[in-house]
């Protein structure tokens, strides 16, 4: 790789990272151990909770290490930021689809935990432009 395509992350980048992977393997936790009972509390398929609870399961994991190195490829933290900013705009979008019918409060846990993700997002963009800046520097 070259110098280029990795950066030493930011002390923003490393705790918005160490964060995601803090929130995501609680609610990981949380949607692998109880989706039959979350299904039932908020109105969502029970196969989507837990699929998406194993997922981040691996995801929480991932990032998680990321927030451990000294030095990171690029690539994959801006991966990580796309993926969240995606994850943001799919939670709205699988409300708006119809696919799913909530409850009110099922709607509220999907639209407050796509609010963390897109923070999550943003936070780590900013971290990654500083980062970029000290090595500029």
């Amino acid at each position: 790789m070259t110098q280029s395509s990795i950066t030493r992350p930011s002390a923003l980048l490393r705790r918005a990272l160490q964060a995601d992977a803090l929130v995501s393997g609680a609610m990981a936790l949380l949607l692998s151990l109880a989706a039959g009972t979350l299904s039932r509390l908020l109105a969502l398929p029970q196969p989507l909770l837990l699929e998406t609870g194993l997922f981040l399961i691996g995801y929480a994991a991932l990032v998680g290490w990321l927030g451990t190195r000294r030095a990171l490829p690029k690539a994959l933290v801006l991966i990580v930021i796309g993926g969240n900013a995606l994850w943001t705009l799919g939670s709205v979008a699988l409300l708006l689809s119809g696919m799913v019918a909530p409850n009110a409060l099922g709607v509220a846990f999907v639209l407050i935990q796509a609010t963390a993700v897109g923070i999550f997002a943003e936070l780590q963009f900013i971290g990654l432009k500083r980062s970029d800046a000290a090595v500029a520097a």
